[in-house]
């Protein structure tokens, strides 16, 4: 029989609120020992409830539970949820009861986990769950909304019946048929395979968009020492994060943030300055530079106004050419023909690189900068229409179940025997069920919901 589990479904710390959380069948007896009373808790009816302790019969607090009973509860067991006051001294006290009386510590996404067992939710309605919870955009919590809802399991189900039937037609060819498929049949098969492969690769192709979407961009700021680095990181984020002196080399390590820019999250990276050193520290904080560079999905190369350009600019200039970058040059509220002499130096020296001019001091060109920061991937927001894929795992097994039904129209097409190209589609099944959880293994599940919260 399953056990019973119980985890706080709030966040730690101080709040109005706090949620507990009970699922399994010792759910209504270990809240009916809380509020010392037998009556039943009518289903999905909050009752006002003084919970006890049992010993002593001594007020723990006034509060609303909840009592969903099995199957009609979120994980399809018997589901208990006490609401009460966030005082995190009241909410130990509450789980420490329920663990005396029987109940365990709930594993992450070990809730929604049970939901998936008792086909409360398959695994790609489970993982939106996870996704709704993590959204840092509006945009990604539509996302996440039109999964939970089955949008994505929808889409697939229709494309698993098609490639199901063409098995069987195989399977029935295999065991019932001696010689060879007739041109026509095989034909016939051939095309829909293409029709069903064309559908994987039309969905698939959603993923740079939603993956955009739910990640969002890795933008890194480098340059030389003192061009203002730090007062850039800071300026965008609108606080004080990093320390900004006058002194070269005062960021040592990277510093990450998160904003939003337009509806897409950006994870922000302040970098120590690149140049030559030789103390020790300041050398691993420029290595570290380097790494983000290469990792970011955008560099910011940042320029001082003041200065005419030098060779640690052009080296700099040098390592970001074939990634994604745009520079801006700063310090603009300084002197005016400085700039132009800069901006002139740089559309001479880089040509192919987009330049803005910008002031950490006073903010001026800021929203310029953050324009094109997400410049270059507005245009993949408008490629793709209605769900998008937006996890990696997805995209993956959609990229596999495709690949297979190409080499299954290979073999098809070069007159195999139906074992072989029954081989490919099988494993392309396998690969769809994987989505939503009909053919998944217990250490993907494990590597899954190792990533959700404990309270969900």
């Amino acid at each position: 029989m399953t056990d019973t589990i119980v985890a706080l479904a709030t966040p730690l710390g101080r709040s109005g609120i706090g949620v507990i959380r009970l699922s399994g069948p010792d759910s209504l007896s270990i809240a009916r020992t809380l509020a010392n009373k037998n009556d039943s808790f009518i289903p999905r009816v909050a009752h006002l409830t003084e919970l006890v302790y049992p010993a002593s019969s001594e007020t723990i607090d006034d509060t609303l539970v909840t009592f969903f009973k099995a199957p009609h509860s979120f994980t399809g067991e018997d589901v208990v949820e006490i609401s009460c006051h966030g005082s995190p001294i009241v909410l130990r006290q509450v789980i420490d009861i329920c663990l005396a009386r029987g109940a365990r510590l709930a594993e992450p996404g070990e809730f929604s986990l049970r939901a998936l067992a008792n086909g409360r939710m398959d695994l790609a309605e489970a993982e939106a769950v996870r996704d709704l919870i993590d959204a840092q955009t509006v945009t990604a919590a539509r996302q996440a909304v039109r999964q939970l809802r089955g949008e994505f399991s929808h889409e697939l189900k229709p494309i698993k019946d098609d490639l199901l039937d063409v098995i069987v037609v195989l399977e029935s060819a295999l065991e019932f048929v001696e010689d060879d498929l007739p041109d026509t049949q095989a034909t016939s098969i051939s095309a829909k395979l293409v029709s069903i492969r064309e559908k994987l690769d039309k969905i698939a192709s959603t993923y740079e968009v939603g993956h955009l979407i739910r990640e969002g961009l890795r933008v890194a700021i480098v340059g030389r020492p003192n061009v203002g680095k730090s007062s850039l990181f800071n300026a965008l984020l609108g606080s004080d994060r990093a320390i900004v002196t006058e002194i070269a080399g005062t960021t040592r390590d990277q510093l990450h943030e998160k904003l939003t820019i337009g509806d897409i999250p950006i994870s922000l990276i302040d970098t120590a300055g690149l140049r030559e050193t030789s103390d020790t520290v300041e050398t691993i904080g420029v290595e570290r530079s380097r790494r983000a560079m290469a990792d970011a999905d955008i560099v910011i190369v940042l320029l001082d106004v003041s200065e005419t350009i030098t060779d640690a600019d052009r080296e700099i200039m040098s390592g970001v050419s074939e990634l994604q970058h745009l520079v801006a040059i700063n310090k603009i509220d300084k002197v005016s023909e400085s700039l132009i002499r800069s901006l002139g130096e740089l559309r001479s020296e880089f040509p192919d690189s987009d330049a803005v001019a910008v002031s950490a001091k006073t903010g001026e060109g800021l929203d310029a900068l953050k324009n094109a920061i997400v410049q270059p991937f507005r245009s993949l927001e408008g490629s793709a229409t209605g769900f998008l894929v937006s996890d990696a795992r997805h995209h993956d097994r959609l990229l596999r179940a495709a690949s297979d039904i190409d080499q299954s129209i290979n073999s098809l097409t070069n007159k195999m025997s139906e074992e072989i190209v029954l081989i490919g589609l099988h494993n392309a099944l396998r690969s769809l069920g994987q989505i939503t959880g009909e053919t998944t293994t217990e250490d993907m599940l494990t590597r899954i919901f190792s990533t959700f919260c404990i309270g969900k």
